[in-house]
């Protein structure tokens, strides 16, 4: 899949930001650890639906998005446990709840499986909101690869933050021993890890829209960003008190 030209739109942008973008459609295609590469397609493609789906407006007016019944506008082909989690995880994940996650595990939604999903919801929504606030159209999204899913799970996990296991901050090793070096990794970076890929393809886009791990501790200007630090973690903090992620 080639790289958006965003030349094309007479826009600067750094030439990593189109490379991570073009290498995780690449990635998007494959099969994963829990879900096929035509699966996995398919719930980049929810996550646009969502925005634009009845029913998910109708529940963020409602006092609990628990009680309303009601069908997604959606494309049919995934299971509606996963068309739900999706819309949830981009409409309202404010309020998804622990028994919410145990309950899906019940309608076949596994929370390796749900893991996955919102790597792949998080990692699309990152790059279409890129292309959002450019006023750019949205990527197309890539023919998906076919092959077997490979239902890795790592060795080391505990269930201690969240609503689903993760590996632990000590736990990084063997396979695991890139996702964070020195025994210590905090909650958010440790959120996807029952699914390494997942966190992997999220560290890759972070460090081209945001920060990389290495650069946490730069609180100086880099010298590959238009931007200081304090600057940043300025728009960081704006952004996230208006989308009302309080983490």
């Amino acid at each position: 899949m080639a790289a958006f030209d965003y030349s094309d739109a007479g826009l600067q942008i750094r030439p990593d930001i189109g490379a991570a973008h073009r290498n995780y459609w690449q990635t998007l295609a494959r099969p994963g650890s829990w879900w096929t590469g035509s699966e996995r397609v398919a719930i980049a493609q929810e996550s646009r639906n969502a925005l634009d789906c009845a029913l998910c407006r109708r529940r963020r007016q409602a006092l609990s998005p628990y009680g309303m019944a009601g069908e997604h506008d959606h494309d049919r082909a995934l299971p509606e446990a996963a068309v739900d989690a999706v819309h949830r995880v981009v409409t309202d994940q404010g309020r998804i709840t622990r028994r919410y996650v145990e309950d899906n595990v019940g309608r076949g939604l596994s929370k390796e499986a749900y893991v996955e999903l919102v790597g792949v919801v998080v990692a699309v929504f990152s790059i279409d909101e890129f292309h959002r606030a450019l006023g750019l159209p949205l990527e197309p999204l890539p023919a998906p690869l076919p092959g077997a899913i490979s239902r890795y799970r790592p060795a080391h996990l505990r269930e201690d933050i969240g609503f689903v296991p993760t590996v632990p901050p000590d736990g990084a090793v063997g396979p695991e021993t890139d996702l964070w070096k020195g025994g210590r990794a905090a909650n958010v970076i440790r959120a996807l890890s029952l699914v390494p890929d997942a966190l992997r393809d999220w560290r890759a886009l972070a460090a081209v829209q945001y920060l990389s791990f290495e650069a946490m501790a730069n609180y100086v200007k880099d010298a590959d960003r238009a931007i200081d630090r304090m600057q940043m973690e300025l728009v960081a903090g704006r952004v996230s008190a208006i989308n009302e992620c309080f983490y």
